[in-house]
Formats: structure tokens, C-alpha cells, sequence
């Protein structure tokens, strides 16, 4: 929506301002995602299998057609507010896709009624993106609201990777700070790109020598490539048409860039340095390109063929990666992509959340953490995880499995490698799987509202390394337990 206008900054590029505000430089817009209804297309498992004996269903309608004395309204009235037995023959052929599994139904009548998990349901998505996830992930993309169970939570409060993390809430201080509802704006803003410590002026009050580059994005979440096996055309479309309307990223390979004929400031370039001689793209330069390894070469050609362009750097997590992060950074990278595995195992098999927090720890000790962009991805498959991403140091997040589940691509095993992970792909429509992305988004910023509104913060950059809003289970049990016999050290 527009607001008010603003003048025109000086040290932002003219083509930087034009890809984040297309309407021009003077005019403002308060971020918002459309959302609408985008229902299941493939058929999606129920969540119950209600099972009715017909010979028990039939002796108590008799029993009650004498007690009722032929009294048809009381006679064939459903016992089911959801519409379980609500067809035209009533229980005997019941409507599991309405079941929510309030057990009424069971309660009452236990002699001939039985609701079960459906195993199905229970297969989908793996020992990590377990069916549950699979579910959140589901209903956001259909719905774009954010779940809510009446039941309660009740779970686990702690557990292995971002369960064994939890965000601190006693920092509220004042009760209209609430993103999606409240009076008060809360900034979902964050800056890619070069920041130095100082900047200098000549005697005419302008900047001396080189600008710093960057740009900002309206969302701390950027869109990572698919494994190799799902670069199909219809999907790769839907990633490009989404990040365009959402205003973020989208990372693809430069050769599927060039295939294809996708252009636009929006998709950030692949590179490798088998791409070293072909490294021209139609239409307008890209905001950001990303080298998937570190090359000196490829790098001092990435900047001569897109000057106006961020380099960024891809790193996995593992072993010697702390070292290659700081040799990198003096080498002149300023923006670095660190990956994990789609189960947020590093190399060594450290989980991300670790890894995250070294990683920003090693440059905040060596005095170059604010001079860099962080993009953390992999094992990150919640709304919830974005924000404790961002806690434990990243700038903004890279997503991949979740996109994958929101256009309802099954898993056809345990997905965990980047590079081997298959997928089972349905027919994809580019309407209906950018609205499906746009709704998933839209929940999940409202989500990174709700926290940072209950921390009391208006704006997601504050949120990076603000460790003191976290809690860690393994921490906390180490200060309570330690010394005590039976205790280990995890």
C-alpha cells in the first residue's frame, strides 16, 4: 500500500532501487503478502481412518427407533459436529477427510466405533520433516494463516536441534507491540551486502572513495535451488514468478538461467567455474551472484562481468569451513551463503544450530561480524526456526524442503543429501504453485511477527545474535545438573 513519500538516497545504486521499488524511489509501500486460498491439488491423505461396524451401527439405530417410538429427527441425527457420518447413509459409510479427532463418536458409541491415525498420513515426509511438519507446512501453503491447535501443545518441551532451543518472552514492555495486529510497525527489513565500519567525506560533505554496495530485502528469507533432480521447467518457473512477487531471491544455476531464458534482478546466478568463459546473462544484471566455491579467478570474473553486482560465497558446513570463512572475508567476500544438509547436519555431522553459532561467534572474536552478510540453510523446515536461525547469527534464511512440500512434492525416501534426494513431482500449475509459496511466506512472517512483537523488538535486525533472548536445554541442564551423580555432559 502507499504511503508517504521519501527522497531518493544517494548511496543506493538507481537499478537497486528500481528491483525493490518498481514503482519509483519516492514512493512508500508497507510490505504485504496476498494471500488466497490454494487447496490441495494431488490428493492428500486424511488424518483419521473412522471405521464403523455396520452389523452394531444397525442394531443401535433399531434400539433407538423403539426407545425414540419412530421419532425420525432424534433417530437420524449425527452425533458428529464435523460431518464425519453427515452422507447420505450416515455412518455407514463415513467421511474420514472431516475427522478431527475430538473421539465423540468413540466415546459414545465404543461397541462399533473406532478412530485410528491413518497410516498414510503417517509416511509422509521423513525421520526430520516428520508428518507433523509435513502438516504446518501443508495448511500454511493452503491457507497462508498461521496453525493453531485448541487442544494445547502437548508435546515435548525440549529435544535434539532447534527443540533443545528456546526463545525467551519476558522481554515484552509493551502490550500494543504486536506485528499482525497491533498499532505499531514491526520491520521484517534486512540489508545484503557490504557494511564497513566508517565512511569517510570530502570538504563538499560528499562520500570519498568506493560506496559501499548492497540492497535490502522487504523478508530474511531468500529461495535456495532445488536438488539437480527437480530442475524442471515448471517448478524453476515457480520459484522465479514467486520470488519476483514476493520480493526476495531466488537462487538458480547459471546454465539453468541460460537454458531456460529467465531473466530479472530477482534471480541470483549459480556459478562454477565451469562457467567461467560463459558468464553473460540477458536483460538486467543480477542483484547478487553466487559462487559455489571459492575461486579467485571466477571471483575476479564475477566482478568484471556484473560490477554492479554482490558476490557471494557458498560454503558447507564441516570441517576447516571457520578458516576458509575468515581467509574469505580478507579475499574481499562480503556476503556468504552457509549450507547444511536438508536434515541441518553439517559434514561432521554437527547439527546447523551449532554451526550457526560458531560461526558468528568466529567473527564477532576477529572484529568482522558486522561487515558481512550471513545466509544460513538447511534443516530449516519450521516457521518457528527462522527466527532462532537468526537468534543464533544469521542475517536471513535460505529455504528449500518446505517450498518442495508447499507444491506437494512427496518425498520418495528419506530426503537428507542435497544432491541425491528424490522427489516425487505432480503436475504443477505456475498460478496455483506461486500463490501456495506466497501463502507459506505470509504465515511464516507472521509467525517472526508474533515473536519479535512478544520480545519487544521492532525490527528483525536486531534480532541477529541476540543470544540473551535465547535459552539453550543443553546450557540450562549443564547449570543445573552438573556434579550431580547420573549426570552426562551431552
Amino acid at each position: 500500500m502507499a504511503g508517504k513519500k521519501r527522497p531518493a538516497d544517494p548511496s543506493i545504486p538507481e537499478s537497486n532501487l528500481k528491483a525493490l521499488n518498481p514503482d519509483g524511489p519516492h514512493v512508500y509501500h508497507r510490505y504485504h503478502i496476498e494471500t488466497d486460498p490454494a487447496p490441495d491439488v494431488a490428493p492428500y491423505p486424511s488424518r483419521f481412518q473412522v471405521r464403523v461396524g455396520k452389523v452394531g451401527l444397525a442394531r443401535h439405530l433399531l434400539r433407538e427407533i423403539v426407545h425414540y417410538r419412530f421419532n425420525r429427527r432424534l433417530v437420524t441425527s449425527r452425533p458428529c459436529m464435523y460431518g464425519v457420518f453427515s452422507g447420505p447413509i450416515g455412518g455407514f459409510a463415513p467421511r474420514p477427510k472431516m475427522c478431527v479427532g475430538c473421539l465423540r463418536c468413540m466415546t459414545e458409541n465404543p461397541d462399533f466405533v473406532r478412530v485410528y491415525h491413518n497410516p498414510q498420513r503417517q509416511l509422509l515426509g521423513d525421520s526430520y520433516f516428520t508428518p507433523q511438519l509435513v502438516d504446518a507446512v501443508m495448511y500454511e501453503a493452503q491457507t497462508g494463516k498461521i496453525p493453531v491447535k485448541g487442544a494445547g501443545y502437548r508435546g515435548k518441551f525440549g529435544g535434539i536441534g532447534w527443540d533443545g532451543m528456546w526463545t525467551d518472552m519476558s522481554e515484552i514492555v509493551r502490550p500494543t507491540r504486536d506485528g499482525i495486529h497491533g498499532r505499531e510497525f514491526i520491520s521484517t527489513v534486512v540489508h545484503v551486502g557490504e557494511r564497513p565500519s566508517y565512511l569517510t567525506f570530502n570538504d563538499q560533505g560528499m562520500p570519498a572513495g568506493p560506496i559501499p554496495r548492497g540492497f535490502s530485502l522487504p523478508l530474511p528469507i531468500l529461495f535456495d535451488l532445488p536438488p539437480v533432480s527437480l530442475l524442471q521447467d515448471s517448478l524453476v518457473r515457480i520459484l522465479v514468478e514467486s520470488a519476483r512477487e514476493l520480493e526476495t531471491l531466488v537462487i538458480l544455476p547459471l546454465s539453468q538461467m541460460q537454458r531456460l531464458g529467465v531473466q530479472g534482478q530477482h534471480i541470483v546466478p549459480l556459478v562454477t567455474p565451469e562457467d567461467h568463459g560463459s558468464l553473460a546473462i540477458p536483460g538486467e544484471g543480477p542483484l547478487m551472484v553466487e559462487l559455489d566455491s571459492w575461486n579467485e579467478a571466477l571471483f575476479k570474473g564475477v566482478l568484471r562481468q556484473f560490477p554492479a553486482a554482490i558476490p557471494c560465497l557458498r560454503l558447507n558446513f564441516g570441517s576447516g569451513f571457520e578458516e576458509q570463512l575468515l581467509g574469505c572475508v580478507d579475499a574481499g567476500i562480503r556476503v556468504f551463503h552457509l549450507v547444511a544438509n536438508y536434515h541441518g547436519r553439517s559434514t561432521d555431522g554437527d547439527f546447523v544450530l551449532d554451526t550457526i553459532r560458531r560461526a558468528h561467534q568466529i567473527l564477532v572474536d576477529a572484529r568482522r561480524r558486522d561487515h558481512v552478510t550471513l545466509i544460513g540453510g538447511g534443516g530449516i523446515i519450521a516457521a518457528e526456526h527462522v527466527p532462532k536461525a537468526i537468534i543464533c547469527g544469521l542475517d536471513l534464511v535460505s529455504l528449500e524442503t518446505p517450498l518442495l512440500i508447499a507444491l506437494q512434492l512427496a518425498m520418495a525416501h528419506g530426503c537428507a543429501d542435497r544432491s541425491t534426494s528424490q522427489f516425487i513431482v505432480p503436475d504443477l500449475a505456475l498460478g496455483w504453485g506461486t500463490q501456495r509459496l506466497k501463502n507459506l511466506l505470509a504465515s511464516w512472517r507472521d509467525q517472526l511477527l508474533e515473536v519479535m512483537g512478544a520480545m519487544g523488538l521492532r525490527e528483525v535486525r536486531r534480532l541477529r545474535g541476540e543470544l540473551g533472548r535465547a535459552m539453550f536445554q543443553k546450557d540450562l541442564e549443564r547449570e543445573a545438573f552438573e556434579g550431580i551423580a547420573g549426570y552426562e555432559k551431552g
